[in-house]
């Protein structure tokens, strides 16, 4: 894939000015803008797929709109008649890369798309938002992960609940149960459980039709360019779309839906932002080789004992989210420890983090979820991916981001791309 590899001239001129020691407006033609904006200077977006997913990112505050991009006209068609007539419609997102006057650009592709264009976006000097989960494979994350920090550009993931609002079913924001596990009131090491009965549910209704007939390929599509670096298949409606999430080749399934969502909290509620588990099991039927399917648990265990359960039957309903040796925390912030708001009144709240992504921006200063910690999360849902497809105990090293003795699952790392894309 040929993308322009230049240093951000916005970074680069800023960079150099605070070495000098002191501070300076720089207007944007300076810093390779179309034209001349004054010293306020706003920061200014493209959203690159605007689906149903993207089309919400078209009304995200914090920057002007220039550019939307999409393979489907349909879909791009729609997209800018939802915003003002300066905004510029591309269907190659390499287009969208080459103008200047861009900062940021929105992901919002299906995911074997998100590593490839994140890498290409960071290249050209943009910062990134990008839609869940972060990359269809470890290998990819690995990638983006090193060309982020190569060009020292703003990343985010499109996921939220580790700083912002109530976890989905357990009815309580993050930040309380952050602080309890810190407190060590609840012991060490801890049990986690992601079930229905915890509040979160699977949706395995994302699965793939395993026998179809190929149809003809709709005159508004590209579908070519919306395979990309997937294998390819004859066209079926099934395949894109809003039921792309159900193959393989494109996504997870309800675990590439829903798994950095509620596995991305529970990494940070256990300290565990910089690793990833050593050991994961799946008790799965035998997985289809193309279209996703339903699982019953996928068990992860980190070296320090710590645990995490996927439960895709939730057949026990009065279960804990959080179980420790000391005590247990249901939804609702309910737990068998006596007067247990009142105990945790005593200890500090966790960190503050930066949880204005354009204000990260502005700043250059990591947004809270970030190519670091938003990798590890996503290696979480690659790696219960894999026990599903393999449908037994898989060993792996976090540090060096391998399978241990495991050459049928180590294939599933770096997985090739159809030519000519390549990461």
């Amino acid at each position: 894939m040929q993308t322009n590899q230049r240093i951000n001239r916005r970074h680069f001129i800023k960079s150099a000015v605070s070495a000098a020691g002191f501070f300076t407006i720089v207007p944007r033609h300076v810093l390779g803008g179309q034209e001349y904006t004054p010293p306020s200077d706003e920061l200014t977006k493209a959203v690159i797929g605007v689906g149903g997913m993207g089309r919400g990112h078209l009304r995200y505050p914090g920057a002007r709109l220039l550019a939307v991009c999409d393979v489907d006209e349909k879909h791009l068609q729609r997209a800018l008649s939802m915003v003002k007539p300066d905004v510029k419609g591309y269907k190659d997102f390499r287009e969208v890369l080459d103008r200047k006057d861009i900062d940021v650009v929105h992901i919002a592709t299906p995911p074997h798309w998100h590593g490839l264009i994140s890498k290409a976006a960071a290249q050209a000097g943009k910062d990134i938002w990008c839609e869940k989960p972060m990359t269809r494979t470890i290998g990819e994350g690995q990638k983006v992960v090193e060309t982020i920090q190569r060009y020292d550009r703003i990343f985010r993931i499109n996921t939220w609940f580790r700083f912002d609002g109530t976890f989905y079913g357990f009815r309580t924001p993050v930040a309380p149960i952050k602080k309890l596990v810190l407190s060590g009131l609840l012991g060490w090491p801890l049990k986690v459980r992601i079930s229905q009965s915890t509040g979160f549910e699977w949706k395995f209704f994302w699965s793939g039709k395993t026998a179809y007939k190929p149809e003809w390929i709709p005159k508004e599509l590209d579908y070519n360019m919306w395979l990309g670096p997937a294998p390819y298949k004859p066209y079926h409606h099934h395949r894109v779309h809003e039921s792309f999430r159900g193959y393989w080749d494109y996504d997870g399934g309800g675990l590439g839906d829903m798994g950095q969502h509620y596995l991305d909290p529970v990494q940070y509620l256990l300290e565990k932002d910089n690793t990833g588990p050593v050991e994961i099991e799946a008790d799965a039927p035998q997985a289809h080789p193309d279209a996703c399917g339903s699982w019953r648990k996928i068990y992860m265990k980190y070296a320090d004992g710590c645990e995490i359960i996927l439960d895709g039957e939730s057949q026990n309903e009065h279960v804990p989210f959080i179980e420790g040796p000391h005590g247990k925390l249901y939804p609702g912030f309910e737990s068998d420890i006596p007067d247990l708001k009142k105990k945790l009144q005593q200890f500090p709240e966790p960190e503050q983090q930066v949880t204005d992504f354009y204000q990260a921006v502005r700043e250059r200063k990591k947004f809270a979820l970030n190519e670091q910690n938003g990798h590890r999360s996503c290696t979480l849902v690659n790696l219960a991916k894999i026990a599903v497809r393999l449908s037994r105990k898989l060993y792996f090293d976090p540090a060096r981001q391998v399978f241990v003795n495991d050459d049928e699952a180590s294939r599933f790392i770096h997985q090739p791309m159809r030519a000519p894309w390549q990461i």
